[in-house]
């Protein structure tokens, strides 16, 4: 079950996430068990990624983006091109997420 998070939260996320690379490269093979694992291992370790998707099939890409959020619990971020970002928090709580569209101005 994915994570919902507000607009005003998601456009926090998508700033945090212009600098960062993928860490993450979904193949030609498609959205296999192994790189699922993979996706999963790099949330709990960074809670935001960027997974780039090989391919030029948009609407394989958006399955492909709702498929990680649902079995994986996370919160789709953006989809920009072959570029998804996901979101789900840790244990240790890296990123905290603004409660309002206040607290983001401060």
């Amino acid at each position: 079950m994915k994570i919902d998070i507000k607009p005003f939260q998601r456009k926090y996320l998508q700033g945090l996430a212009h600098g960062i690379d993928p860490v993450v490269m979904i193949g030609n093979n498609g959205l296999t068990e192994a790189v699922v694992r993979e996706i999963a291992i790099s949330l709990d370790a960074h809670e935001l990624i960027k997974v780039r998707v090989q391919g030029d099939d948009r609407d394989a890409r958006i399955a492909m983006f709702e498929q990680i959020c649902d079995e994986l619990g996370c919160a789709p971020v953006q989809h920009i091109g072959k570029l998804l970002v996901l979101w789900r928090p840790s244990d240790k709580a890296r990123i905290a997420l603004p409660k309002n569209k206040q607290a983001m101005k401060d």
